[in-house]
């Protein structure tokens, strides 16, 4: 097979935390299959499951916007090719208007916003006119919406990650609750709505870990369903500890505050998308006349 390029150990890293011997010997005999590789090392050295949410990789922002009754909201992200146009006021008002239209017009996809009106004009044609002041593409990437039964919580963590929050019950603690969604960023709400090949997924590489300990089967069979719940604790919202007081998970603090979430959705810049990266070697030779 062709050598492991360092580019894919870089990424193996980031992915599980591992060193960069162990990351480069699991790819090897993966045969350069990164899942099968972070799968080895999983069962191997524990690492933890690779949280696609947390590899930031494009510039942009995330624009809000909640009704005054707080019944409807929408998330927007839209991207740049500079963080220098990320702080652009047009480009930063423009993401809040879309979020606007979001929320009043539900419309189905990005192409069907591109269509919609917005001061006199459409999205897209207010769109390309950014793209002329400013000198940079930008792309609609994508949104979430919610027209929630309750009530709407919203935070923002600068303008790279926002929160929608449907909740019943105390304001502080819808408030406290999107906080800790954009710090924690949970998979799924509770349990239940963990599907079940996630589930045996992990059951299998738990049990594959207890079998290397060499303990008993009794041993075993507890040290995976231990390892199960503190993964399903992980991964669901109400299980996670609170970020505000790590001895209660979230489901605690609200039963204790009288409150339900019912649902919730996050965007953060850049989430799943592949950053340009440079060989600084080869950019310096092409800049003296010896790129090929």
């Amino acid at each position: 097979m062709s050598e492991i390029s360092a580019g894919l150990v870089k990424e193996l890293r980031e992915m599980t935390g591992l060193g960069m011997m162990e990351c480069k010997k699991a790819l090897t005999e993966s045969g350069g299959d990164l899942g099968k590789a972070e799968e080895i090392l999983r069962i191997r050295s524990g690492a933890k499951a690779n949280k696609a949410s947390g590899r930031i990789a494009s510039e942009g922002v995330i624009g809000a916007w909640v009704s005054a009754d707080a019944r409807t909201g929408a998330l927007v992200e839209i991207n740049c090719e500079t963080d220098f146009v990320a702080k652009n006021g047009d480009f930063v008002g423009f993401a809040r208007a879309l979020a606007e239209v979001v929320a009043k017009s539900a419309p189905a996809d990005a192409a069907a916003l591109g269509a919609l009106p917005i001061d006199g004009t459409t999205v897209e044609a207010r769109r390309q006119a950014l793209v002329q002041k400013i000198g940079e593409n930008v792309t609609v990437r994508r949104f979430e919406r919610i027209e929630a039964g309750a009530r709407i919580g919203l935070y923002l963590h600068g303008t790279r990650i926002g929160v929608l929050v449907e909740y019943d019950g105390a304001e502080d603690a819808g408030k406290d609750v999107a906080m800790h969604i954009a710090f924690a960023k949970p998979l799924y709400l509770s349990r239940s709505e963990v599907p079940q090949t996630v589930v045996a997924r992990e059951r299998e590489i738990l049990e594959a870990r207890a079998r290397e300990s060499g303990k008993p089967p009794e041993i075993v069979a507890r040290m995976v369903e231990g390892g199960l719940n503190k993964f399903l604790g992980e991964i669901t919202l109400l299980g996670q500890p609170f970020v505000k007081d790590d001895k209660q998970t979230v489901g605690k603090m609200l039963a204790a505050r009288k409150s339900r979430v019912a649902g919730y959705r996050f965007l953060v810049v850049g989430e799943g998308l592949a950053k340009k990266t440079t060989d600084f070697a080869v950019e310096v030779a092409a800049a003296a006349g010896g790129g090929r």
